[in-house]
């Protein structure tokens, strides 16, 4: 597999990266940040993907674990930005609708599985595959997301 394909696909995927580190950064700076751990190691993983899944499904499962990682490893500045202020993302775009705006603070606010649950669930993927990526079975998958979609419910209620 060619550095070319690689870049294709990370063109054609590239929406996953942002929208995942959206979910878990605190900031600009942690974005970008994120976002170049992940292609690191998208890159160093590449030789090894097999084509058994999608790209893109392997491309989330490489997100998550990298973010997942990061988020676990002591920092030396404390993030103390409040769920309120909107970010640089959401400032730019003066159109962004109320109700999704609000769906998003409500998604950060979930346990750090639970968001990705949520994620990969609202860009269509079936439960088996959210299954395969977050390595639970599928009938968790589906407790998982009934659980979730009550709890953001009852956030969006406040």
């Amino acid at each position: 597999m060619s550095e070319a394909q690689f870049l294709e696909e990370i063109r054609q995927n590239q929406s996953i990266i942002y929208k995942l580190v959206g979910l878990y950064a605190n900031d600009a700076e942690e974005k970008k940040d994120l976002y170049q751990e992940i292609l690191l190691q998208a890159w160093k993983s590449w030789s090894a993907f097999r084509n058994d899944s999608k790209f893109s499904t392997w491309l989330y499962r490489i997100c998550l674990n990298t973010i997942l990682t990061q988020k676990r490893k002591p920092s030396k500045i404390d993030f103390t930005d409040s769920l309120e202020q909107h970010s640089p993302l959401v400032q730019n775009k003066a159109t962004l609708d109320e109700d999704v705006f609000r769906l998003r603070l409500a998604i950060r606010q979930l346990a750090e599985t639970d968001r990705a649950i949520i994620s990969m669930n609202l860009d269509g993927y079936d439960n088996n595959e959210i299954a395969e990526t977050m390595g639970i079975s599928s009938n968790n998958v589906a407790v998982k997301l009934h659980r979730i979609k009550q709890q953001l419910s009852n956030l969006l209620k406040q």
